[in-house]
């Protein structure tokens, strides 16, 4: 399950293919800033959406370029950000909880890979401060998931924390009345 990309450069990323990645730059190393047609993925955001940090390292060496974005303005850094746990991954720590704490140890793990993953991508020339087409810039990503290991790396590389998304709020008075932002 997941996605399917035209641009094989794309897919072996998606997939955390190191070696295939590897054959397809040495072939054309054009593949490395590739974005797909359907979506404008590049490698590099591909890898980044499921996760797949040795081939993140691996493009990242090859000095691909962090700053791409896609159709939906986002760079690898929102997706790095935007990362969850899969629903294979709730239902493991789930099942597991119960049996020596199996489950909380696996959560820890996915844990420290996310934030792994985002040192990783820190490390480069990023800009932390893109924003996407909602106005969304990781750190907004990484508050809305509550992903309080994530925010301080940021806060660490000068994330702007006064950046606005272009999300309204609506909030819900006692008596059922909704009340917008700026409203009365």
């Amino acid at each position: 399950m997941g996605l399917l990309y035209s641009q094989p450069t794309c897919q072996a990323a998606y997939d955390g293919d190191v070696h295939r990645v590897y054959h397809l730059l040495k072939d054309n190393p054009k593949n490395l800033n590739v974005q797909e047609r359907y979506n404008g993925d590049t490698p590099l955001i591909a890898a980044c959406r499921r996760g797949k940090l040795p081939t993140v390292k691996y493009l990242l060496d090859n000095h691909a370029d962090v700053n791409l974005t896609n159709k939906k303005q986002r760079t690898c850094l929102h997706y790095v950000s935007k990362r969850t746990f899969s629903l294979l991954d709730y239902l493991m720590i789930t099942v597991l909880m119960p049996i020596l704490l199996l489950g909380y140890f696996l959560m820890l793990q996915k844990q420290r890979q996310r934030v792994r993953l985002m040192e990783t991508v820190l490390s480069s020339p990023v800009d932390v401060n893109a924003v996407d087409y909602k106005g969304n810039t990781a750190l907004h990503y990484v508050c809305q998931r509550k992903s309080h290991r994530l925010v301080p790396l940021l806060l660490h590389k000068n994330a702007d924390t006064g950046l606005r998304n272009h999300v309204r709020m609506k909030r819900t008075l006692s008596g059922g009345q909704t009340v917008r932002p700026g409203v009365s």
